[in-house]
């Protein structure tokens, strides 16, 4: 079956339309007081064992047919697609697999479900999960994408680090169970909500199940797409930021994932040297125009990277000790 990637993010922006024209959601409730940074603001103050019992239930159907249609597809494809000659017809040109359209009709079920399950019992695994989990899956989930790009644009202005290359593998083999996870496990972690920052997310949480039903496809390993969806979170990022009540810097997150763009993902664009310095300078420009002569408060633009990056090597550095180790611990017997 053809596929058209325009209107599968056509299809996405219609669903962030349907939520925005069934909503309000929460008119009804009385929100408990804000207790800071870590404290998820929308959940209702009441949960009970049926409300509980719709989110926890939903997520778990989720889930579990999504991994299972995962391992499907790399029990029937994966071999396939290590040889040159049958790996034109397993990334088929503009086409999808059997197995695709069930993930896009698992998500869009399960999305709706979502949508209608709110509207009854306004919960989500907020509820019973901390603030910063589905905050660290997504920040992990950053970092293995840096790692699976890393061969073809490398890490620092198009240089490799060091090793980075010897967990391609694992990552590679494993990323597609992980990252149904993060998502999945963020997209239940909120109730629905027409609030900016919501709609928002869910729309990007579309594209990422968008992206997460194209495996095996072109459409999956596509740069330009990837890279968008890749640098999505800048907007996300600054706009549930500017609209925090905890103060939090909108322009931290918008510089901070740019300046992952500019010395990481431009390079993997096939752009020119030229064109990346051109680029490079109007964004260097840009930040001094923002801070001018506050340059101690310009720091926090770093702090984004340095998370990503220090993730990154402890990743790398975990591995190969894992390597070293089991090598050591697990030699061989010597033939008899």
């Amino acid at each position: 079956m053809r596929f058209s990637l325009p209107l599968g993010i056509m299809a996405c922006l219609a669903l962030t339309g349907l939520i925005w024209l069934l909503g309000p959601y929460s008119a009804h409730i009385n929100f408990a007081p804000d207790q800071g940074a870590l404290w998820y603001y929308w959940q209702r103050p009441d949960p009970d064992f049926w409300s509980r019992l719709s989110v926890w239930g939903l997520y778990t159907g989720h889930q579990l047919a999504i991994w299972w249609l995962i391992y499907s597809a790399k029990s029937r494809y994966s071999e396939r697609s290590q040889d040159s000659k049958a790996g034109s017809s397993v990334y088929q040109s503009f086409g999808l697999h059997t197995v695709n359209l069930y993930a896009l009709g698992v998500n869009l079920l399960f999305i709706l479900l979502h949508i209608g399950q709110t509207k009854l019992f306004y919960d989500g695994l907020a509820q019973d999960v901390s603030n910063m989990s589905a905050q660290f899956s997504v920040i992990i989930l950053l970092v293995m994408v840096l790692l699976l790009e890393h061969k073809r644009r490398g890490l620092f202005f198009g240089k490799k680090l060091p090793g980075a290359d010897q967990s391609y593998g694992w990552v590679k083999r494993y990323h597609g169970y992980y990252f149904a996870w993060a998502i999945i496990y963020t997209f239940w972690f909120h109730p629905i909500e027409t609030t900016l920052g919501h709609l928002l997310g869910n729309f990007y949480i579309f594209l990422l199940l968008l992206q997460g039903s194209l495996f095996y496809t072109r459409f999956h390993r596509n740069k330009y797409w990837t890279v968008l969806l890749e640098t999505f979170v800048l907007l996300h990022g600054a706009m549930v930021a500017y609209a925090s009540v905890h103060g939090e810097s909108a322009a931290m997150f918008a510089f901070g994932f740019a300046v992952m763009f500019f010395v990481t993902q431009i390079y993997g664009l096939g752009f020119s040297q030229r064109l990346i310095r051109v680029l490079s300078a109007l964004f260097v420009v840009v930040v001094l125009l923002y801070y001018q002569s506050d340059w101690f408060r310009a720091l926090e633009i770093f702090r984004i990277p340095l998370v990503l990056y220090l993730g990154v090597g402890l990743f790398v550095g975990l591995h190969l000790l894992g390597k070293t180790s089991r090598r050591f611990f697990f030699k061989p017997l010597p033939p008899r």
